[in-house]
């Protein structure tokens, strides 16, 4: 089976973690200042938060913006469960606006008439959730100065993008929006085995987010209630969570970083080689915005269904019965049973359930090699043909 993606464990990784198994810190040690340093660096923000899991950053992203009951988190329907979840573990409300049908991210047209309507009703959002899908940046300009106009704070999910770029700067830098959020699962870009990060230029937000993934704890003088009964003292200050990341992944995301711009420029070589290889077959390839790089985590293709004899099922059945391992990014949100019992429908999001009946997501992973490809395509061709 081709999978249609894993991780690059290479000698360096293995040496890494070894050595912090070795050192006398399994937990908060140097390496995660270390790493979240790395990573503040290169993509040129301010102050990098590592936690457990990217969904632990969008909860304590969203916790350090002040979402509570009775606000309204949007975000798009074609995302990851988690970008939706994070509103209502804070106890706000959540709703959708549809995808561009070029990009697959949240449409900025659609946003902003999502916004007059909603401003004429009094339910403005409080937070803005924008999924770089597949690691391709949203437009970030335009959400932004939206956001400017309608009073809402924006966070960036690019759980898929570390690595890629926006106008010419790392997506983590923070233009355009308040906090940036990454993932390093196995199957993202670089991984920390299970890990992720909340990436700000605020000083406030950045203490906010550090005092939640803690437990809400401080041994700081400075953020205290009052003076300590001695140097053992701590204060819980807030209801916080035990969010923290290992050293052992720390480690691991120190040496997976200094191969990052290796791993994404191999993924935009093969998806580029796919875009060839594709050119005659009768799916639509994704497009690449001139403004921006890809992270290219996923490569999704969209069959031409009205001039296919094979349905979507039977083509991805078809790969997988030939050893490919595809895989389909995502199911809309709003139409899986937790959010139908908060009311939503199927047909609330025309485009994002068109893009869900057409997409699949074909094997792309650095190691990756021609000659995989080249099996990936003669199987995709059978299966399109109803081999």
């Amino acid at each position: 089976m081709i999978p249609y993606g894993r991780q690059d464990i290479q000698q360096a990784d293995i040496d890494a973690v070894l050595a912090v198994l070795k050192s006398d810190f399994l937990t908060q040690g140097p390496m995660v200042p270390r790493f979240e340093q790395a990573v503040a660096d290169k993509v040129g923000a301010r102050h990098a938060l590592a936690v457990n899991s990217a969904t632990s950053a969008l909860h304590v992203a969203c916790l350090a913006l002040g979402l509570g009951e009775g606000d309204w988190l949007w975000t798009s329907p074609i995302t990851f469960v988690a970008s939706a979840n994070c509103g209502l573990y804070c106890g706000a409300k959540v709703d959708f606006v549809d995808i561009d049908p070029c990009t697959y991210n949240l449409c900025p047209r659609a946003l902003e008439a999502k916004l007059e309507q909603a401003e004429r009703a009094g339910r403005l959002p409080k937070v803005v959730v924008a999924v770089h899908l597949c690691g391709q940046p949203c437009d970030m300009q335009a959400i932004q100065a939206l956001g400017e106009r309608y009073g809402f704070r924006i966070i960036e999910d690019a759980s898929h993008a570390i690595g890629g770029q926006y106008q010419g700067e790392y997506i983590g830098s923070g233009r355009y929006s308040d906090i940036t959020v990454f993932s390093f699962h196995p199957v993202k870009i670089i991984t920390t085995a299970e890990g992720g990060m909340a990436l700000t230029n605020d000083d406030q937000l950045a203490e906010a987010m550090a005092m939640l993934r803690s437990h809400g704890v401080t041994r700081d003088p400075a953020l205290m209630t009052h003076e300590g009964d001695g140097p053992w003292y701590y204060q819980q200050v807030a209801l916080g969570f035990n969010y923290r990341m290992t050293e052992l992944q720390a480690a691991l995301g120190v040496t997976q970083l200094e191969r990052l711009d290796g791993y994404v420029a191999r993924r935009n070589a093969l998806a580029e080689r796919y875009d060839a290889l594709m050119a005659n077959l009768l799916v639509t390839t994704p497009w690449q915005h001139p403004d921006s790089v890809s992270g290219r985590h996923l490569y999704v293709i969209r069959l031409k269904r009205d001039e296919l004899d094979a349905t979507h099922r039977q083509v991805f059945e078809a790969l997988r019965d030939q050893g490919i391992g595809v895989n389909l990014h995502y199911i809309p949100v709003h139409t899986q049973p937790y959010y139908q019992q908060l009311g939503f429908r199927p047909g609330d999001f025309h485009e994002a359930e068109r893009y869900y009946a057409e997409a699949i997501s074909l094997p792309l992973y650095p190691t990756m090699t021609e000659a995989q490809q080249d099996d990936v395509v003669a199987a995709l061709t059978r299966a399109l043909e109803g081999a």
